[in-house]
């Protein structure tokens, strides 16, 4: 563990604290500015490598802290293994302007606009989690012709001001953001436990501890509950039939957070989507859980990855699955079934499957084959074990 100090530049005083996260080491991500329509400062970054896939802001982050999560290191591990992730913190939130911001939905869209333009992406796939799955929506409906790709995690299509049905309903979601406002920046965590109570309820006592103490560096009281309160006014139910790109969502059967039935009907609202649910209560979902397999996987498959290009008389990729081309720059570098399934996480039968199918579809005859004629084509050249 290490320590870092925070300062809330939400504050016209300076806020420092000391906070306790882990020790995780990062890639190396380009951290930028760019300016929304109204003026607001937003950061963004960029880390790994391959096609982009940009990640529409959700509620508290941090550019940087967030690597050092427990809860989110896996996530962004994963994100950027085969993609060049493009991520920004929200307004008021994390690296970008805290001080005089105006938080709506409309505004959350325009900050992600822009930081497209920035990064001067023409087409991507587009990530959005829990409430960054309403501004990906809201996004990918207004720019058919940009968004290749649409992702969803625990999604919702009506905020929780729009899901209130009676005045109880509506005081106890406003007795929530009040909570935040009065008890978010205290010393005693127990005010911000409640959130991470919900966010990771099978979560350990590292992560909820680390969970805590990331929300508090991330964003003052005011505006955690600013962020949060435009998110709950937030409708997507006539944007979401106008999406027009293939379209995964995978939502928890269990997360408290967001209920299960929101991302189910965003799902049936979004012409040919396909939906997964996942055995958690998580609504961030863990990588020792048994569901996380099933993440990956389902990523895989979905998420598209670098094109390789074939010479006249070469090799034809284009029937070979993401998941096989990935195992065949593998086969090509020299590495066995088993140190394949290591690299991947999966079992060296499954390997071997994968394998099996990659020759019997490029009419291969066996492994040295297959390597010779993969390195033609520009596979698995200077790689080293």
């Amino acid at each position: 563990m290490h320590l870092q100090r925070a300062q809330d530049r939400g504050d016209s005083r300076e806020r420092t604290s000391f906070v306790s996260l882990v020790d995780i080491p990062h890639p190396n991500q380009q951290i930028r500015f760019c300016r929304s329509p109204d003026g607001v400062r937003i950061a963004y970054a960029a880390a790994g490598n391959g096609p982009p896939l940009v990640k529409a802001a959700n509620w508290v982050t941090h550019l940087d802290h967030d690597w050092h999560s427990p809860a989110w290191n896996p996530w962004l591990t994963e994100l950027t293994r085969r993609h060049r992730l493009i991520r920004y913190d929200p307004r008021g939130c994390g690296l970008s302007d805290r001080l005089k911001v105006d938080f709506s939905f409309e505004k959350y869209v325009e900050d992600l606009e822009a930081v497209v333009e920035a990064a001067g992406l023409e087409q991507f796939a587009l990530f959005g989690f829990a409430g960054g799955g309403a501004i990906a929506v809201a996004y990918a409906a207004r720019h058919p012709d940009r968004v290749s790709h649409l992702l969803l995690y625990g999604p919702f299509i009506r905020g929780r001001f729009a899901r209130c049905t009676t005045p109880e309903q509506l005081a106890e979601e406003e007795t929530l953001l009040r909570l935040i406002e009065v008890g978010w920046g205290k010393d005693d965590p127990s005010f911000r436990q409640l959130f991470v109570s919900q966010f990771l309820p099978d979560g350990t006592v590292e992560q909820w501890h680390s969970f805590n103490e990331l929300m508090c560096l991330s964003a003052s009281p005011q505006n955690a509950a600013g962020l949060m309160r435009a998110w709950f006014a937030s409708d997507v139910s006539t944007l979401a039939p106008l999406v027009r790109c293939p379209t995964l969502v995978l939502h928890p059967r269990g997360a408290i957070r967001v209920p299960f039935e929101e991302g189910r009907a965003l799902a049936g609202l979004i012409p040919g989507a396909r939906f997964v649910p996942l055995d958690s209560r998580n609504l961030i979902l863990l990588e020792h859980e048994p569901a996380w397999q099933q993440l990956v996987e389902a990523l895989e498959g979905f998420l598209p990855i670098a094109s390789i290009s074939t010479e006249p008389g070469g090799l034809r990729l284009d029937e070979l699955t993401a998941r096989e081309k990935e195992i065949l720059e593998f086969v090509a570098q020299g590495l066995t079934n088993t140190e394949i399934a290591c690299r991947l996480g999966i079992h060296e039968k499954t390997a071997r499957n994968h394998l099996s199918s990659i020759l019997g579809k490029l009419d291969l005859h066996s492994r040295a084959q297959a390597i010779v004629r993969a390195r033609e084509v520009g596979l698995g050249l200077g790689a080293s074990r």
